[in-house]
């Protein structure tokens, strides 16, 4: 009998290359664009009416909400590049370490956010989100492949479906 997990198709290797990317990879961009042009718009009007802590708190959000969005897109076009064979996934390796996926904290409780514009605190959900998709893929994608044996004591099929629906679950 072969040892479980040598044999397991890698269905987020797969995802990456699919239109679930695809679709994965508009939404960021979209979600990109719509941030820019709140912030440059509706967002920059509303935070000048603002309260003294929530207008600090608008400062620091926004500039959370803009790394955390560059990091996304700049992992989105990494595998787009390795999916279009621009980049080999080597090439991809290297670049992606100067990429952060990691979560930035939101704290729902500090003094002012309930007074930031919901449709500002609409694109921090939705950024996060998305971020916690993206980070999932890659770390499904890129993880070593001894990390993909799983253990006996696991379902193996259950964490694949577990996977599938978190990678591809809607905003």
């Amino acid at each position: 009998m072969p040892e479980l997990g040598l044999n397991t198709i890698s269905f987020a290797g797969r995802a990456a290359a699919s239109t679930q990317f695809k679709t994965l990879y508009s939404e960021g961009m979209a979600l990109v664009e719509e941030t820019a042009s709140y912030l440059d718009g509706n967002g920059r009007a509303a935070s000048k009416v603002l309260p003294r802590m929530a207008s600090v708190l608008y400062a620091a959000e926004s500039m959370r909400l803009t790394t955390r969005l560059m990091q996304m897109a700049s992992w989105l076009l990494l595998q787009r590049a390795v999916n279009n064979g621009e980049m080999t996934r080597e090439q991809v390796l290297a670049e992606k370490s100067k990429v952060r996926l990691d979560s930035f904290n939101v704290d729902r409780n500090a003094p002012g956010w309930n007074d930031l514009p919901e449709s500002f605190r609409d694109l921090i959900e939705r950024s996060l989100r998305l971020q916690n998709r993206v980070a999932l893929l890659d770390r499904e994608i890129y993880r070593a492949p001894e990390a993909a044996i799983v253990p006996d004591n696991e379902n193996g099929v259950q964490a694949q479906i577990n996977l599938l629906q978190t990678a591809f679950a809607g905003n």
